[in-house]
């Protein structure tokens, strides 16, 4: 993606419609997928999707501008944000832990031959809690300690999350290659 220059951010907060339409156009798939990762719904990713327009273009004027790619982490942020604010209302992230939990790892190579809807697709299968925990540590880098300060819950409910996260997709993922295998 194109990234865009400091005097376009400068139109789009000073008001210009056209350099906001054209920043919304281009950031509009890459957020919404974003929100879709969190949300497994599509309306209500969308719902998520134009709140964190309408709070980017209103905050535009604190964004700071850090280089190259810095406006597109600002405004992945604020979707993020909003997809957790979303999933907040509706789910209660405070789980209950297994006594142990063994972390499982992906292969790399698995994940890097799968098709990347077909790992969209599977990521939204994940129950929230695993879902949610996933993105935001595989996907978004955040730490245990920020997942649980984010979430509402425990360094360890969030580590267990990730941890039947990754079970549950390997065995997603293992069921798909015997399908395969088969046909």
């Amino acid at each position: 993606m194109k990234e865009f220059s400091y005097s376009f951010i400068q139109e789009c907060e000073n008001g210009n419609k056209q350099s906001q339409k054209i920043l919304f156009e281009k950031l509009y798939v890459p957020m919404f997928r974003t929100c879709l990762r969190y949300v497994n719904n599509q309306s209500d990713a969308e719902d998520c999707l134009m709140r964190g327009f309408l709070k980017m273009f209103q905050n535009l004027s604190s964004f700071r501008f850090e280089g190259e790619h810095s406006l597109f982490v600002w405004v992945r942020k604020i979707m993020v944000n909003e997809a957790l604010m979303f999933l907040r209302k509706r789910h209660n992230f405070f789980l209950s832990l297994d006594a142990e939990v063994e972390d499982v790892s992906i292969p790399s190579e698995v994940i890097i031959n799968m098709d990347a809807q077909d790992l969209l697709q599977k990521i939204q299968q994940l129950p929230t809690g695993y879902r949610t925990v996933f993105n935001l540590f595989v996907v978004e880098g955040y730490s245990h300690q920020e997942i649980a300060v984010e979430l509402g819950i425990s360094e360890n409910t969030s580590r267990t999350q990730l941890a039947k996260a990754r079970m549950k997709l390997k065995k997603m993922i293992e069921e798909k290659e015997v399908q395969n295998a088969s046909c």
